[in-house]
């Protein structure tokens, strides 16, 4: 139990570490590069022995093994998840305000569950571009200094019997201080805050977080407290399995990879997320490096295998009524297999056969989740992943309550 628990510590002090996709990005490369792994840019050319590699691409990052024998058209054994979570995300021009209050404006990103942001200690991350500087400026601001006030049930008697309803662009505005206090704009105050002349910062992706550290909670601590579980659980769980199996004495029989795309939570149609090139290019830039072409690219593809880690919906013991009858998913039940006929999730027959055998071989406990028929399925990167490059996959989460909470 002691080892769990300090995995479990391992797996706080990681999201505590990634309260962006980008901080996530830098929190998996400082790992790798402690493991032996090397970075990568996409701009060289490569001519690469056996070992760890990686490559970043804002805030999605690829990193692999290189075995030392094997053919070119050796497959891979991709483990895929994401590094975006839902938040709310600072606008272009964020100045606003009423009644006395200094405001900033913010756009939902992803699917939020918007009740969970308020009256909650905000802080602010994310990366900025400054003028004559050729790389970005990640920052990180963990003090509370933004706040979405709730309104008082004085003023709503029937919040509690008609239920919260919140309309994003009226009612998530949170406050940064009061209009009498000169700050001189967010740009001018973000300035200030980060030791950085506001005139060199051409632009930015900032994005708030709760500033309230990830814990164990429970009677016996038994479960793990954190925000952007979905999906930094599963990115923590590939990286420490992929810095594992480098360590080992065993050579791979087939080239391990494992792909963190940003953007899952909005559709994964951008330049780094899961339906870009990345990973198709990468991948076929391996192949290259061992000797291979076109052909034995395509032959790599058609022997590989991917599984989409991601998170899954646990019985929920208050409304065990949302969940299909007879498919109880259990929080320390094991790896759950998502399956959903309509493509939502890309496991098939096939593709869960291989998990249930690992299973099975590891003597580990499985699990496998269906939605309701009544209930919108919601998907992951294995669709998109699977589409793009015609490789068997299967999508399997780590159950969880309140997905999506802040």
């Amino acid at each position: 139990m002691q080892d769990n628990k300090q995995a479990a510590r391992d797996l706080l002090g990681f999201i505590d570490a990634s309260p962006s996709p980008f901080h996530a990005c830098g929190e998996v490369a400082r790992r790798l590069e402690g493991a032996g792994f090397r970075q990568l840019e996409e701009l060289e050319s490569w001519s690469l022995e056996a070992g760890g590699f990686f490559v970043v691409r804002g805030g999605s990052l690829v990193a692999w093994l290189l075995p030392d024998v094997g053919e070119p058209w050796t497959g891979f054994r991709i483990a895929g998840a994401h590094t975006d979570s839902p938040n709310l995300r600072i606008k272009p021009r964020p100045d606003t305000g009423r009644a006395g209050y200094a405001q900033v404006g913010v756009e939902v990103y992803g699917g939020v569950l918007l009740n969970s942001w308020l009256d909650r200690d905000l802080g602010l991350s994310g990366r900025l571009h400054l003028r004559d500087a050729e790389e970005p400026h990640l920052f990180r601001i963990d003090r509370p200094i933004l706040r979405v006030p709730q309104l008082a049930i004085h003023l709503d008697r029937e919040v509690n019997d008609k239920g919260l309803k919140l309309n994003p662009q009226k009612h998530l505005v949170p406050v940064l201080g009061l209009e009498s206090v000169d700050y001189g704009g967010f740009l001018t105050w973000l300035g200030d805050e980060l030791d950085v002349d506001p005139a060199r910062i051409l632009s930015w992706d900032a994005m708030l977080h709760d500033t309230l550290p990830a814990s164990l909670s429970g009677a016996r601590e038994e479960f793990v407290v954190a925000p952007r579980l979905d999906n930094l659980c599963s990115t923590f769980e590939a990286i420490e399995a992929l810095i594992a199996l480098a360590g080992s004495s065993e050579a791979p029989k087939s080239i391990p990879v494992v792909s963190l795309f940003d953007h899952e939570e909005v559709g994964s149609t951008s330049a780094r997320g899961a339906g870009s090139s990345l990973l198709g290019t990468l991948l076929e830039r391996v192949v290259h490096v061992r000797g291979g072409g076109r052909e034995d690219y395509h032959r790599a593809l058609a022997g590989s295998f991917c599984a989409s880690i991601d998170m899954a919906h646990a019985t929920h013991p208050n409304y065990p009524e949302r969940h299909e009858p007879g498919h109880h998913v259990a929080i320390d039940g094991g790896p759950v297999i998502k399956v959903n006929a309509n493509q939502r999730y890309a496991t098939d027959a096939t593709s869960a056969a291989v998990v249930v055998d690992a299973c099975e071989r590891a003597g580990v406990p499985h699990q496998r989740f269906v939605s309701r028929n009544d209930t919108p399925c919601g998907s992951t990167i294995g669709p998109v992943t699977a589409a793009r490059l015609g490789v068997s996959t299967v999508d399997v989460g780590v159950a969880m309550l309140s997905m999506h909470s802040a």
